[in-house]
């Protein structure tokens, strides 16, 4: 009966319920905190009080900016989060529970304690309980790292987050919320949810964390230099320190990111898919293997039955087709099984108008190990799975019967009758093959269109069924998947070093254990891949577990979209170039922005250094430095952020940002401690020579953009060509505000002469650090190529 709904509520009325406080998500309070009290906002509050004390109000062109920043930084994040929290509302865990006797669908925050639920394969364990009745085996991989299944009888306890693999129970909730096993579990190694950065995040933080570092020894020498040393007033040693300071501050660096994730999330929202993290987008960008299941992936999740024929070995058993089928369905109303064979079964058996004929001593589940389920009835035992699986060594006697069916990419169970009655220690008595179930897959309408797009993306696909080898590959040559006809029975890999030599040779993997699909996937990392594995029941979870980023279909089992990171919503394949396409898109241009702020950020370090060995003050303004910050850096590179991308995403982020970004920086450097030299020997005063240098760095900085805006287009020439007409237009109309002088004659003309250098300069530093990174490549490559040899041998 379960409990009353009086016995419910006074549960509810003592907190007894199975909502916990580890929610991984922030709260909008937390966004606004975690954006608004940073490292950097600290600095620059010291930095406005230091600028206000000296009377430098000109100088404060910088805060609008950055209150700007972290307000587009909460808006976003927070429009994320509610958009997120909507389609987490759609994929939302579920339980049947017990009620007045009456089966009810509820999500799991709604249970209480001592709520009795009804759990069968496909199910995660949302709190403790203890089993009640009935029998089911459980993977506890996800709490104990231990991938055998477990059997659990009545009295036995069930933990939260473990699944259940097969088998149909009912039990009682013993421990919920945050009393339970998972909730303590995650309390005390306080790692729930966290996962691990993706390398562009850990990229960018360690950027920011060294740039936090060295920025407060260097502002207190540069003052005590200016000021003591340069004998230079408070307030022009209190502007020159905070212009370097601005300037080695990559403000907009992290939100850059933060925004183009955000976007990314809710434009892929808009597509029914949902990333349980938002950093799963850049590991799916970067991902070069592809393993995909073949049922509910490549084919639709749902079968139907095509055929039922009698096996020749049989016919000392059986005399009509009609027995076998009236077996079948007494098999079919017996079972507890719930997966998509069983289904298609099901319908098969309710339009047949059938009625059970026999009765039950027994069930045993399907399991995705030994590939077969059983019942015992009273007048003996019969079993369907997997012929080799069930057959094992007289496989041979039944292969030409069904070799037709699986070479036009049919699924073939095998119906047999089991000699013995206990299947606990496996098949230890007689099989005798009854007959066989032909199901009808059929593949997904735009399976071709999909796969060929991972093909021209170099992207190789690796499908990994527990289905007859020759079947699925059949079916994967149908889908257009390039190599499908290298295919495996995966029984044959039994070493270790046969599972690793296979996953280079072969595309299809046929007859595969959940154990094995973990296997493979690690043995594709192990040899340099990041790998991707989509699934939706049970028997992906461990391999969906241990891939850079995992894709789950939301009809397949509800245990399977949680442990991923990526939720089909809509359950269709098709949807996956979306995914890959917005983090390459994301990736890609956050990459190139990156280098624009970091050429600011190389510049003023140098240029501060330099500073202290020449031991003259730091030439530039705090309102210059915003300027060229504004229409060189910030606004193109938030405009650039936003552009089509589609380009495979190569090398490390931080490698690649700081190749691109040394030419610009020292060049700048070269160029403006050449101006600031020279300037100082034809005695030109200090506010010329920084306006001077200001337009210098500009004209750099347009030289930078144009070369990493590459390969230009209409839009990207409307961005370049916007943002100079902003710069102009400022250094006309707004040059008090900028800090920008009237020069002399020979000031322009140093002006020109290092800005006409300076495009020589870049390019040829530009030839060098190609050349470098080429270099760093073919390391790579050659390092890459050494470690599969050795992994060969």
């Amino acid at each position: 009966m379960g409990l009353t709904q009086q016995q419910v509520q006074e549960r509810i009325d003592q907190g007894l319920t199975n909502e916990t406080d580890l929610s991984t998500d922030k709260t909008t309070k937390e966004i606004i905190i975690s954006n608004t009290f940073t490292y950097f906002n600290l600095i620059f509050l010291i930095i406005t009080v230091l600028l206000c004390l000296v009377g430098s109000f000109r100088n404060l062109t910088f805060l609008p900016i950055v209150i700007g920043n972290t307000l587009i930084g909460i808006i976003q994040e927070v429009r994320a989060k509610r958009t997120l929290d909507k389609m987490n509302l759609l994929n939302a865990p579920h339980a049947i529970v017990v009620r007045d006797g009456v089966k009810q669908k509820i999500e799991t925050e709604q249970l209480v304690q001592d709520d009795e639920i009804i759990l069968e394969a496909g199910n995660q364990i949302c709190a403790d309980a203890v089993v009640v009745e009935g029998s089911v085996q459980v993977n506890e991989s996800l709490l104990t790292g231990e991938a055998d299944e477990v059997e659990k009888n009545p009295g036995d306890e069930l933990f939260s987050g473990s699944f259940v693999v097969s088998g149909q129970c009912h039990a009682e909730l013993t421990h919920v919320g945050n009393e339970s096993y998972i909730a303590k579990l995650s309390q005390e190694a306080k790692t729930m949810g966290s996962g691990e950065q993706s390398e562009m995040i850990r990229s960018i933080n360690q950027i920011v964390k060294w740039v936090g570092i060295v920025i407060i020894p260097i502002g207190l020498l540069l003052f005590y230099q200016s000021h003591f040393i340069n004998h230079e007033t408070i307030r022009r040693s209190v502007t020159a320190t905070v212009a370097a300071i601005i300037g080695m501050i990559p403000e907009g660096l992290y939100l850059l990111t933060t925004i183009a994730l955000a976007l990314s999330t809710m434009k892929l929202a808009s597509r029914k898919v949902l990333l349980h993290d938002m950093k799963s987008i850049e590991a799916l960008a970067r991902v070069d293997v592809l393993c995909v299941d073949k049922t509910g992936t490549i084919t639709e999740p749902t079968m139907n039955v095509k055929q039922i024929i009698c096996s020749k070995n049989g016919k000392n058993l059986l005399h009509t087709p009609e027995e076998l089928q009236e077996l079948l369905v007494d098999y079919t109303l017996a079972s507890n099984d719930n997966n998509a064979t069983m289904q298609a079964l099901r319908t098969f058996a309710e339009n047949d108008g059938a009625t059970p004929h026999r009765m039950v001593v027994e069930r045993y589940p399907f399991s995705s190990t030994t590939k077969y389920g059983a019942i015992v009835f009273t007048e003996g035992t019969y079993i369907l799975g997997a012929p080799e699986f069930v057959l094992r060594d007289a496989y041979a006697t039944v292969e030409e019967e069904i070799t037709t069916f699986t070479k036009d990419g049919d699924r073939v169970l095998l119906f047999a009758k089991y000699a013995g009655t206990d299947l606990k220690h496996g098949l230890t008595e007689e099989v005798i093959p009854l007959g066989f179930v032909i199901l009808a897959n059929p593949i997904r309408e735009n399976a071709k269109q999909t796969f060929e797009y991972f093909n021209n993306q170099g992207v190789a696909i690796k499908v990994i069924s527990g289905d007859n080898p020759g079947t699925v590959s059949e079916v994967a040559l149908q889908a257009g998947i390039l190599g499908a006809e290298n295919y495996v029975d995966a029984t044959t890999l039994d070493t270790a070093a046969k599972l690793r030599d296979a996953v280079e040779q072969y595309t299809v993997f046929g007859r595969v254990t959940p154990k094995q699909k973990q296997k493979l996937v690690k043995a594709l990392q192990i040899k340099g891949h990041t790998v991707a594995m989509t699934g939706d029941g049970v028997n992906d979870i461990l391999a969906m577990k241990d891939a850079d980023c995992s894709v789950a279909m939301a009809s397949g089992s509800e245990a399977a979209a949680q442990a991923a990171q990526v939720v089909l919503l809509d359950s269709d394949f098709a949807h996956m170039p979306d995914v890959v396409y917005e983090g390459r898109r994301v990736v890609n241009n956050v990459q190139r922005s990156a280098s624009l702020f970091l050429v600011k950020n190389i510049f003023s370090l140098l240029m501060a250094v330099f500073s202290m060995v020449l031991m003259i003050t730091y030439p530039l303004e705090p309102a210059q430095v915003s300027l060229i910050s504004m229409f060189t850096i910030g606004a193109p590179g938030f405009l650039l952020a936003l552009e089509p991308n589609k380009n495979r995403i190569e090398g490390r982020f931080i490698t690649n940002v700081l190749l691109k970004a040394l030419p610009g920086g020292l060049t700048d450097v070269i160029a403006v401690g050449a101006l600031v030299m020279l300037g100082s020997v034809f005695g030109l005063p200090d506010a010329s020579v920084a306006t001077a240098a200001t337009l210098v760095l500009s004209v750099v900085g347009f030289m930078i953009l144009f070369k990493i805006s590459e390969p230009l287009n209409k839009m990207k020439y409307g961005v370049i060509f916007l943002n100079i007409f902003g710069l102009v237009f400022s250094g006309i109309f707004l040059k008090k505000l900028f800090a920008l002088s009237d020069m002399s004659n020979r000031c322009i003309l140093l002006m020109v002469v290092f800005g006409f250098a300076a495009e020589s300069l870049f390019r040829y530093l530009t030839l060098i650090a190609e050349k470098l990174r080429a270099r760093y490549e073919k390391k790579q490559k050659y390092t890459g190529y050494k470690r599969k040899r050795k992994l060969r041998r």
